[in-house]
């Protein structure tokens, strides 16, 4: 069974737990008693590891990142005329879907409304209809999307921004009451069509709760009421996957950005949010540099030895597409991650912690798998912590790797494979291997 610490971690042993270059967000969330999935709901989640986030939008058309808006100060009624430009005829959000399945991604987010307020769908709670089906377009594309997404069997996820710059109370909400309340209004009525009108998603990703750029997503509870918000949004959709960044705690917890990640298993349920690019932005900007293979193969084998998922955001440009260069990115890790799927679907991180750069552990009943990402460095390791003997060690595709044990642990003779950027070994052990799950609140204090 696993192991539940149903109490507040703070202080040192919150550094303690998190003594990675992990930084979560919105730690302290409120605490909503019955809000929270079980780890039966979160189930299916925790197994499909890894997934699609998609940011496009209006400022996919000036292709300078999707905060160009407010960094460069446009003028309100110069960025609003910007929708009557917004027309990619020639593409379709299968196109998104069939990526995904190239990745080998088992859910997709897409960012339906950024901080900039312009919605992907029809949507009347939007304020002055600022949306795609009032655009030139006239489309709705979180419709078309949902669609893609279970055409391809896809889980389907929503990125929804609740701050909104187009009204001066989000920088001001106490001076400019009435203002900032509309702005809110816009939040409960948008996020309700988002959980209505497609059917129940799968994922419900909240970001931009904090007021003013100021504070947190937790400091700014008091505006949001996220505990109604979320009651709201499972009153609809009860088993929805949803993120910290409302203010409340969440089902899980995210890591944004690509730095690299070392540390720790970590035993609540997280995910890393990264770009494929360069990270210089979310959103679309021309001849922003594709990550090599290399590093995307590690950053992946990182997080998932850690037991978290992983979140891969694309940028599409202003026509919806992906240059050439990306897709064949794409193609690539997701070869790498079919051909290893094994030891990356349905697992868990663990149960040997990972020595950076070095290599990490999956598991799954009594199978362990090591993915070794440094041979040489590996080749000095000695292996403790598995929870059984081990009966057997191989490579995926079954030839027998030698190995010894004494009282150090054991030791894995590696040298008849190809060095590659992770090399796999399926343990097969005596024992079942029992999964830890810390349920903790991160109150965010030291």
């Amino acid at each position: 069974m696993p192991i539940t610490l149903p109490r507040e971690m703070t202080g040192a042993e919150l550094q303690s737990m998190l003594k990675s270059s992990v930084n979560f967000k919105s730690l302290g969330g409120m605490r909503v008693p019955g809000l929270k999935l079980g780890e039966e709901d979160l189930a299916w989640w925790r197994s499909a590891k890894v997934g699609m986030f998609i940011h496009w939008g209006l400022y996919s058309l000036l292709g300078r990142g999707e905060w160009a808006r407010f960094n460069e100060k446009l003028p309100y009624h110069e960025y609003e005329a910007l929708k009557d430009a917004f027309d990619p005829r020639d593409f379709s959000t299968d196109e998104w879907a069939e990526t995904a399945r190239d990745l080998g991604a088992n859910y997709m987010v897409m960012v339906t409304r950024h901080h900039d307020g312009f919605a992907l769908w029809n949507s009347p709670g939007s304020y002055l209809n600022f949306d795609s089906a009032h655009s030139a377009a006239g489309r709705d594309f979180v419709k078309e999307f949902t669609d893609s997404c279970r055409k391809y069997g896809m889980r389907v996820g929503y990125y929804y921004s609740p701050m909104d710059w187009r009204f001066p109370g989000y920088f001001d909400p106490k001076g400019l009451k009435d203002n900032a309340l509309k702005m809110k209004t816009q939040c409960y009525r948008q996020v309700e069509e988002l959980v209505t009108n497609y059917g129940a998603p799968d994922i419900l990703w909240y970001d931009g709760g904090w007021l003013a750029h100021k504070g947190s997503d937790t400091s700014s509870s008091w505006f949001w009421e996220p505990d109604k918000l979320n009651k709201m949004v499972r009153s609809h959709a009860p088993k929805a996957v949803i993120n910290p960044r409302s203010g409340w705690e969440g089902d899980f917890y995210c890591d944004e950005g690509s730095k690299e990640l070392s540390g720790k298993i970590i035993t609540v349920p997280w995910e890393k949010n990264l770009c494929l690019c360069s990270g210089a932005s979310w959103g679309w900007m021309e001849n922003d540099p594709v990550r090599d293979l290399d590093w995307l193969i590690r950053m992946t084998v990182n997080v998932i030895c850690r037991d978290g998922n992983i979140l891969w955001n694309i940028a599409p440009d202003k026509s919806g597409k992906l240059s050439d260069e990306i897709h064949a990115r794409i193609r690539e890790l997701g070869s790498w991650i079919r051909q290893n799927g094994e030891a990356v679907y349905g697992t868990r991180g663990g149960p040997v912690e990972p020595v950076d750069g070095v290599f990490g552990t999956t598991f799954r009943e009594n199978i362990v798998y090591l993915h070794i990402l440094d041979a040489a460095e590996f080749a000095k390791q000695r292996i403790n912590g598995l929870p059984g003997k081990v009966l057997s060690a191989r490579t995926l595709d079954g030839n027998e790797i030698a190995f010894s044990e004494n009282d150090d642990g054991y030791c894995f003779d590696i040298s008849c494979l190809l060095p590659e950027t992770d090399v796999v070994v399926k343990l097969t052990l005596d024992a079942r291997v029992k999964a830890t799950v810390s349920e903790v609140y991160f109150s965010g204090k030291g």
